[in-house]
């Protein structure tokens, strides 16, 4: 097994960077600078000295939900135009592709998304990601994995934000109309690997439990032990460029029933970020 792995100075990245340092599985961490998925001929002058690769993992990803309204073209390129890249790719070195996606390719009106519901964004990030879906249509060795609400100890996240709110005031203003699933990234990376294993490959659905930002931000006020006042609000309340599903639950039945193992809640999941966690 050797690895490339895009976007490694992501959140993601960097946790499966961790994984395969840890385990000592044969890695290559990429960014943008040496491997850049919207540029072709690059990747392919890259990997005419790896053509031994095994598996390519993608996280790069243009992930800015809010000026993705403003800023289409980037959007689509990395989103949607480099994921036809790494298919193109995968034609000419024989890898494993293993791509990341969102809630947010569904419109949030159903609530709770099977691997089986057509997509059917309403904002333009969510839009990208679901164009950049399609592209992997053409490579049979895939795996499409759509999670939510990620948080890791690298880069930024929802609970850093949350704590960091906190420590500037005493109330803090949190939607109860949106809900979705946090999810751990060294839970997803684990549940990703257990995934490999099984070449089944397809869509599948990875998160931890889920939950409304409203209770996800309750939760971690309390356990770090906040004292001011959090205040029930809705989306309408927030200036936001780009709108939110309203309930995007991703079913998380098909990759624990292949896998054979349990996700953790999103509870279990918050406290051992903020155990290991230094604010």
């Amino acid at each position: 097994m050797k690895v490339l792995i895009t976007g490694a100075n992501g959140q993601l990245g960097k946790e499966f960077s961790k994984y395969f340092f840890m385990g000592k599985i044969d890695y290559l961490s990429t960014n943008k600078s040496n491997f850049d998925i919207t540029n072709l001929e690059q990747m392919r002058e890259f990997l005419k000295s790896y053509k031994d690769i095994t598996h390519i993992i993608n996280c790069a990803a243009y992930t800015n939900v809010d000026e993705a309204e403003n800023n289409w073209n980037k959007a689509y390129l990395i989103n949607s135009k480099g994921v036809k890249n790494l298919v193109e790719i995968s034609k000419e070195i024989n890898f494993e592709l293993i791509h990341f996606s969102t809630n947010y390719v569904f419109s949030g009106e159903k609530g709770n998304y099977s691997t089986k519901d057509n997509t059917n964004p309403i904002n333009k990030y969510g839009k990208s990601k679901a164009l950049g879906e399609k592209e992997l249509k053409e490579n049979k060795k895939t795996f499409l994995i759509r999670t939510s609400w990620l948080f890791g100890q690298n880069g930024d996240n929802f609970v850093k934000k949350v704590i960091r709110w906190a420590k500037n005031n005493e109330t803090l203003k949190v939607v109860t109309d949106e809900k979705s699933s946090p999810t751990y990234t060294k839970d997803l990376v684990i549940a990703t690997m257990n995934l490999l294993k099984t070449k089944k490959y397809g869509i599948y659905h990875i998160t931890n439990t889920s939950c409304t930002r409203y209770e996800w931000a309750e939760y971690i006020l309390k356990e770090v032990g906040w004292k001011g006042e959090l205040i029930k609000a809705k989306q309408k309340d927030f200036d936001l460029k780009a709108k939110r599903p309203k309930s995007s639950v991703l079913d998380i039945s098909k990759v624990e029933r292949v896998t054979g193992t349990k996700m953790q809640s999103w509870q279990n999941a918050t406290d051992r970020f903020l155990k290991e966690e230094t604010f």
